[in-house]
């Protein structure tokens, strides 16, 4: 609570309204942020198992020491996985793997061995949106606000930033599947949380 009574010194009361809010605005992002990680991974997926030609989607990054890193986390995935005294099918490690994995694949150490395959991933992406970097620079804002409501951060400052990526979230989406962030925003009430933020708050947009 230190960073809300430091911000709102003179009025306690508020400092607290404002650590609630906080938790009320990371719920409401949960069904964006969860349904956006599921269709990332699957989309992803899907080429990797076209790249590979075999449905262990994974093989392919045992093939080449460029890949030491992500093999390494695909690793760890499968000792989680046998700790349960579970077997390591494809479905159970694609589950297993973070968000952040996801991310990485989209990394500039690996345009030249996995954009022009993964790109097929964001079927609607304009033609000239159709770079590496206009995917991996929103997928690390997500990665960090999804970080920072997972590990109880403050996310609550700055509301409108906040709406920005949300927004930003479901146009990525759509470039995965156009008709996802309709049915996303019937799943939500993003909105009208940050309408009674700012009401609770005394904040006007």
């Amino acid at each position: 609570m230190n960073k809300y009574f430091a911000l709102h010194q003179t009025n306690p009361d508020l400092a607290k309204e404002h650590y609630r809010c906080n938790l009320s605005l990371s719920e409401s992002l949960y069904p964006c942020l969860s349904i956006f990680e599921i269709t990332l991974r699957n989309a992803l997926v899907e080429e990797l198992i076209r790249l590979n030609n075999n449905h262990q989607w994974y093989q392919l990054f045992y093939e080449n020491p460029m890949f030491h890193s992500i093999k390494q986390h695909i690793e760890d995935a499968k000792q989680k996985i046998a700790s349960r005294n579970e077997m390591a099918t494809p479905s159970k490690i694609t589950a297993e793997l973070t968000f952040g994995f996801w991310v990485s694949l989209m990394n500039s150490e690996y345009e030249s061995l996995l954009w022009h395959d993964l790109r097929r991933a964001f079927p609607h992406l304009p033609k000239p949106l159709r770079k590496r970097k206009i995917i991996s620079s929103p997928l690390n804002r997500f990665r960090r606000l999804r970080n920072r409501i997972y590990h109880n951060e403050p996310i609550c400052w700055n509301l409108s930033k906040v709406e920005a990526i949300h927004d930003e979230i479901l146009i990525v989406t759509s470039w995965m599947d156009k008709d996802l962030p309709s049915w996303i925003r019937d799943q939500e009430r993003f909105e009208d949380v940050c309408q009674d933020i700012r009401r609770r708050m005394g904040w006007h947009k």
